[in-house]
């Protein structure tokens, strides 16, 4: 354990703690309405691609979302973790197209076992479904640590690529502030089991 802790980590700290301390049937039903409220986001209805991620242990679960969107007809790619802690990218074509992937000193996590399109396939997509722990009112989100989405997010300013970035959320992970660092970006929504919520800027319409 860290003899003095930054902000952030003692907010990880306290954050990861709730989770933990949800049951089953709550995750469940998180889930299902998380679903629900994330759809009803514009910056998933005029989507025609999203980069999203599968859920893991007690983290809100997408995986209702990700076969809704693929119902919908949305392209949807999901994350596979590199060595360097990067992330590239493949496309989600149902549960069955997902494999669990061991990698060294991290959980296991569940990946798309279809082509790899590359680090910078991400750039094509209109909204980013973020993983996170908080989220402020000024949009500054909370992630895990682990600065793959960091990657993310400077791979994006780099291609000068623009789009949505939202997070999923419990509703108590929605925060009175968020401890920032120069490089964090602010997302443009959250979506919660309860509602949704949007930072500022114009929704976007339908991908033509």
């Amino acid at each position: 354990m860290e003899e003095n802790p930054t902000p952030k980590a003692r907010l990880r700290r306290e954050l990861l703690a709730a989770r933990r301390a949800l049951s089953p049937q709550e995750t469940a039903d998180a889930a299902v309405a998380l679903a629900r409220r994330a759809l009803e986001l514009p910056e998933l209805a005029g989507a025609g691609t999203v980069a999203a991620y599968v859920s893991v242990g007690a983290e809100p679960g997408t995986r209702d979302l990700l076969d809704a969107l693929r119902r919908r007809g949305t392209r949807v790619l999901l994350p596979v973790l590199l060595p360097d802690n990067d992330l590239d990218w493949a496309p989600y074509d149902g549960p069955g197209s997902l494999a669990e992937t061991a990698h060294p000193g991290k959980m296991r996590l569940l990946e798309p076992a279809g082509l790899r399109l590359g680090p910078q396939a991400v750039t094509g997509a209109d909204t980013v479904l973020l993983p996170g722990l908080a989220v402020d009112g000024r949009g500054m989100r909370l992630g895990r640590g682990g600065g793959s989405y960091d990657r993310v997010l400077e791979r994006l300013e780099r291609a000068g690529a623009h789009p949505a970035l939202v997070v999923l959320l419990y509703d108590h992970e929605v925060v009175a502030r968020v401890p920032e660092e120069p490089h964090d970006h602010p997302v443009q929504a959250v979506a919660t089991p309860s509602g949704v919520r949007r930072f500022g800027g114009r929704a976007p319409t339908a991908s033509a």
